[in-house]
């Protein structure tokens, strides 16, 4: 969401690597590893299709950005993070802007974005050792109701969060209060949204507060199968963040307790079980504020108000905007990386950054 004042797409690679890349993916997934999984296009997405709006590739611009502290470039550490790299991301496509949220594979590459329009991005990640330098491969195409026409012909907009369960794809449209679910083996980006059935409280959270982060809970953890679903500012009488668990073996309400005027923006799980929730806050006074804070999965059960330790935060004085997505993968060496992205509002005063970290403890 915009930040106010508040007190034939392959991902560059072959249909038969992608393949090969899910069917991994999902033996990885059966061993508990908590990671956002991919499947490739089929070779006819067969009536979504008929769309009148198809997938175009499109180029993005990649600026460097070689040091995260503003005042000290020597900095790498914060907090619990380690700064790998980041970019500064353009385009002269005039849908490309708004991204809410990330998901990268297992090595951190392709991925599969999203824009507050109702805009698929999907592509790769470019390195350079262990620095990013660009974006490639980049398609861009709308969502798709499952009427076959644009999310956005109906009103639905505010496309906020995502969450991923092998081919299924699922969106929180934050305006609205719903969550979408997209079977990618049926036309990939082309799939059709399918409307999740939800709590009835959640149709009551505020209609640009609600909504905004999803974290789909696989195999060989607490809640496996449970879709966890938390609203950026919907709160419950006493004044924490309210969120769901959707399906699942205990379905349910809990909550997330608010400090600081932290509002969330996304989360992702890692495999320690930990739950990363990434927050945020803006006031003209102060301008924009970010953190992100470390939750023990086993403690998110129905009725409870949970909460957890700062690990990072950043502001103004450091190479941050309105950061809004972030997802988690793991290095042949072992090191747990995070991806943030943020969302530029479609705004010439902000930007579309591409942030990662090494996370150290």
């Amino acid at each position: 969401m915009a930040l106010r004042d508040k007190a034939g797409p392959d991902f560059g690679g072959s249909r038969r690597d992608f393949l090969t890349m899910a069917a991994g993916l999902s033996a990885m997934a059966a061993a508990g590893f908590a990671k956002a999984q991919f499947i490739a296009p089929p070779a006819s997405s067969g009536a979504a299709e008929a769309a009148s709006d198809g997938p175009v590739s499109i180029e993005v611009k990649a600026e460097p950005i070689l040091w995260f502290d503003r005042r000290d470039r020597a900095r790498v550490r914060f907090g619990s993070l380690e700064y790998r790299s980041g970019l500064i991301l353009t385009s002269s496509f005039p849908r490309f802007g708004g991204l809410s949220g990330w998901r990268v594979d297992p090595k951190g590459e392709r991925f599969i974005s999203f824009s507050d329009h109702g805009q698929w991005f999907t592509g790769r990640i470019v390195y350079e050792g262990r620095a990013m330098t660009g974006l490639a491969d980049v398609e861009s195409a709308p969502m798709l109701g499952a009427d076959g026409r644009p999310i956005t012909a109906r009103g639905w907009f505010d496309s906020e969060s995502i969450a991923l369960d092998g081919s299924l794809v699922y969106i929180g449209l934050e305006r609205v209060n719903k969550v979408l679910r997209f079977d990618f083996s049926k036309g990939f980006t082309r799939s059709r949204g399918e409307v999740v059935a939800l709590p009835p409280a959640a149709s009551k959270l505020p209609t640009n507060q609600g909504l905004e982060a999803l974290v789909f809970v696989p195999e060989g953890r607490p809640l496996a199968g449970t879709l966890i679903a938390m609203s950026e500012r919907g709160l419950d009488k006493n004044g924490n963040l309210i969120a769901f668990l959707v399906g699942g073996p205990s379905p349910g309400q809990f909550s997330v307790r608010r400090t600081n005027d932290f509002d969330i923006s996304d989360a992702v799980l890692l495999r320690s079980g930990d739950l990363l929730i990434l927050e945020r806050k803006f006031s003209w006074a102060t301008g924009v504020g970010i953190r992100i804070r470390r939750i023990p999965l086993k403690s998110v059960v129905p009725g409870a108000v949970v909460d957890g330790p700062s690990i990072f935060e950043a502001d103004l004085a450091d190479e941050v905007d309105n950061m809004e997505g972030i997802d988690a993968h793991l290095t042949p060496e072992g090191e747990t990386v995070l991806t943030m992205v943020s969302d530029d509002n479609f705004s010439i005063v902000q930007r579309t950054l591409l942030l990662q970290f090494t996370l150290l403890a």
